[in-house]
């Protein structure tokens, strides 16, 4: 099992900045990916960025020129930049990631408890 643990959420004020990260434990052989995603309430959960291991990265539209995604080469954390905030933005923030606990096996996906992020407007 590979275990997802998320911090840096809290209350920030529309125009601030805050940063998101995400430390993977567990039985990892490899983590080809690494990203974030949000669910706002009574909305459907959405990809924010992701990251992959040749450097790869995809940005939702809504957060492109504000959020930066980053993870160190062979790192299993990742992190979240958020800068300019929106209210908008207010979500629970789940990271995720796409792992293998040993090269025979298939890949799974792991996701962390969340962590909240309200923007005051």
């Amino acid at each position: 099992q590979v275990r997802l643990v998320e911090s840096g959420g809290g209350l920030v004020q529309a125009g601030g900045s805050l940063t998101l990260s995400c430390e993977a434990s567990g039985r990892i052989f490899v983590i080809p990916a690494m990203g974030w995603y949000r669910q706002a309430p009574g909305r459907q959960r959405e990809m924010v960025a992701t990251v992959n291991n040749g450097g790869a990265i995809e940005y939702a539209d809504s957060v492109k020129g504000r959020f930066t995604i980053s993870r160190a080469n062979g790192a299993n954390t990742v992190y979240l930049q958020m800068n300019s905030l929106k209210a908008e933005d207010t979500a629970v923030y789940y990271c995720n990631a796409y792992y293998y606990s040993d090269f025979k096996e298939t890949g799974s996906d792991a996701w962390g408890q969340g962590t909240l992020v309200t923007v005051s407007s």
